[in-house]
């Protein structure tokens, strides 16, 4: 029987997202994800992706009715220093990528509703305040009403206070979480889908999620990031989709507010 503490930590309604859309030769498999997210993150051609599978992740995400996001990167080859960051040119670089996935979405009659960086940019973002500033307001440049998913950490927050962007902090069921509750970034990821399940339903519960020598920790969260280069990622995600069915961070945030 859970008592009235268990009932507020219970979380109601919680967001799904995946990258799609880094090659053509990966498509078939990545699409199989889509059935159990409720946002895409698609890729803007720049770390990865092209115009034709761009095409058609907009167009099978439009068929499924699924929200749509950039999946924003370092372009190839470029010298990131987080010593010397250069905001001007880490907002051009958002703002470049933004725009293109926009407009692309335009000619489907679709809007962009939320950003999510790629490797490098993200995991930077994650232990530096000021990029994750820059990455912001180079969201808010073109649109103050798009959501920054980044990890749930102080630097995506001190990023919200600062640009007043709206943020959704992400976790995910397969890294590995310091005792301060951020991913530890020296870690791989995990590959045991059960423990990737037990995890969710914990967080779900609790709000909490394991972390190192077998401790918990309370974990701020919107949305659960399933990356498709983990194996089984699709079985994982459906039998996530089955313990809870995801929602787009905005609908949540709609009905909490009393607009639903």
């Amino acid at each position: 029987m859970q008592n009235s503490s268990d009932k507020e930590n219970l979380i109601k309604n919680i967001d799904y997202n995946c990258d799609l859309g880094q090659s053509e030769d990966l498509w078939e498999n990545e699409k199989i994800l889509i059935d159990y997210m409720s946002s895409i993150n698609i890729t803007c051609g720049i770390h990865a992706g092209n115009p034709a599978v761009i095409k058609k992740v907009l167009d099978y995400s439009r068929y499924k009715n699924k929200v749509i996001g950039a999946h924003i990167g370092f372009p190839p080859g470029y010298k990131f220093d987080i010593n010397n960051i250069n905001k001007e040119e880490i907002e051009a670089i958002v703002l470049y990528q933004v725009g293109a996935i926009a407009s692309f979405a335009k000619s489907y009659g679709l809007l962009i509703e939320h950003v999510r960086p790629h490797g490098q940019m993200y995991k930077e973002a994650m232990e530096s305040s000021e990029l994750a500033i820059a990455i912001a307001k180079g969201i808010s440049k073109f649109s103050k009403w798009l959501i920054y998913y980044g990890a749930s950490c102080p630097a995506i927050k001190e990023a919200a206070a600062v640009t007043n962007i709206n943020i959704a902090q992400e976790i995910s069921l397969t890294k590995n979480y310091t005792e301060a509750g951020i991913i530890d970034l020296e870690s791989f990821d995990t590959e045991d889908k059960e423990k990737a399940l037990a995890r969710l339903k914990t967080l779900i519960e609790t709000s909490e999620i394991d972390t190192a020598n077998d401790g918990r920790t309370k974990i701020e969260f919107d949305t659960i990031h399933f990356s498709p280069n983990v194996k089984d990622s699709a079985d994982l995600a459906k039998e996530a989709y089955t313990i809870k069915v995801p929602r787009p961070v905005n609908y949540n945030r709609a009905e909490v507010s009393g607009w639903i």
